[in-house]
């Protein structure tokens, strides 16, 4: 992984600061800066953007490499702490950086490589698992996909789905699930839920357990609705049939 992989350095110590970027090179990681004080690393943190800042977390000076830290997470690049010794109260400040790891002075050579893989990988998960969640939270808040696409998950992807490829919507307890030609997808909701996200020129709930879609209609026979492919006749329930019947285009 340390192909192309961009690292920051801050350390004020000289001496070790020198043998961490010349490991880092012998590795393969490009040491794009290095300091040796808080106020430097934030400020190339935030012109340079590496994708890992090595952080000592006893720096001399007014701000410590925990104020530093503090300060670069907000720019989401992970912050790996390099230490000698730190006491418990020490480790305890550090902990609320929410660090992606320490490395302990003197440091291998794997140690530093592990340490950089591993935060690497974390942080690519966390951002990914981020970039869902916000995106989940604008689909409740109907800020994306307007009314004419759903998306649902399946199988630990986010899928999209035409609403016009809908035949019809079935509760099941606590689970619904969309019913497409090829296709059922099942989730944790309520038809309430599934009604405000769908259009109701489009989409019509015709039964307690159902919500079709209008214009996959064919026929009506026997108290059941018949959709197109042959999909299995869908019940119309007593307190719906009126509105129904107000839907259809009849002659």
């Amino acid at each position: 992984m340390s192909n192309s992989v961009n690292i920051l350095v801050v350390e004020d110590e000289s001496i070790v600061s020198k043998d961490i970027q010349n490991s880092l090179k012998k590795i393969g990681y490009n040491v794009v800066g290095a300091c040796n004080n808080a106020q430097e690393a934030i400020d190339l943190a935030t012109e340079l953007h590496p994708d890992v800042v090595l952080m000592d977390i006893m720096l001399k000076g007014p701000l410590t490499g925990i104020d530093a830290a503090d300060q670069i997470k907000l720019l989401n690049i992970p912050v790996i702490f390099l230490t000698a010794y730190a006491d418990e109260a020490t480790l305890a400040k550090a902990k609320v950086t929410e660090p992606y790891g320490y490395i302990l002075k003197p440091f291998k050579e794997k140690d530093l490589s592990i340490s950089i893989d591993m935060a690497i990988h974390r942080h690519k998960k966390l951002t990914e698992l981020k970039k869902e969640r916000d995106f989940l939270y604008s689909i409740v808040e109907n800020k994306v996909g307007a009314k004419d696409v759903l998306f649902v998950k399946s199988n630990s992807r986010l899928v999209k789905i035409n609403t016009k490829d809908i035949f019809f919507i079935e509760a099941l307890k606590d689970y619904v699930t969309i019913n497409t030609e090829l296709m059922r997808y099942t989730m944790h909701s309520t038809m309430k839920d599934i009604e405000k996200k769908v259009s109701p020129s489009d989409f019509m709930r015709v039964h307690r357990s159902f919500i079709i879609r209008i214009d996959k209609i064919v026929a009506i026979e026997n108290h059941n609705l018949i959709l197109e492919k042959d999909k299995k006749p869908i019940p119309i329930g007593g307190s719906y049939k009126d509105d129904l019947l107000q839907r259809l285009n009849m002659v």
